[in-house]
């Protein structure tokens, strides 16, 4: 909880955490992503209601598309497809999925401390889908957090 100036205590939205699949020949992957939004107006130049999804021209548009809820849905619909396909997975999954990033993650440190020994004893990878574009067309891939490093893809 979040304890208010006027000592009242705040309840902090739950940190999902889930996971699939236990294979020990596989590497595990744990995927981040947050579901909360920062505040967005009409006025900020949006051509409809930020905080409802609407499809036009088959592009989606609403508040947190990109930052961050669709690279989420795109990690669980991974999961999906595979599935769906019933196709042996590469990899296991984790999934830490919060909603206090725009505020700063508040909760979310305690709970990795909690659960280091836990949940994530045997995550191999993580990966964090919390990015921007450079453009409309150009998504950034950035690899790792500290230091610096540039690197030039072409997907065909």
């Amino acid at each position: 909880s979040l304890q208010l100036p006027d000592g009242q205590d705040l309840p902090l939205p739950p940190v999902i955490l889930g996971e699939l699949g236990k294979d020990p020949q596989n590497p595990t992957v744990c995927f981040y992503g947050h579901v909360d939004v920062q505040p967005a107006k009409k006025e900020d130049g949006w051509k409809t209601d930020p905080y409802t999804l609407m499809e036009i021209s088959g592009n989606l548009y609403g508040r947190g598309a990109t930052d961050n809820k669709g690279p989420v849905l795109a990690w669980i619909n991974a999961v999906e497809t595979y599935r769906a396909l019933k196709l042996a997975m590469p990899v296991n999954f984790k999934f830490v999925i919060e909603g206090m990033e725009e505020v700063g993650s508040l909760g979310l440190e305690k709970l990795l401390k909690e659960e280091k020994q836990h949940f994530f004893s045997d995550v191999d990878y993580i990966v964090i889908s919390d990015n921007l574009w450079l453009s409309n067309k150009k998504p950034a891939l950035t690899y790792g957090s500290r230091g610096n490093a540039c690197f030039f893809v072409e997907v065909k």
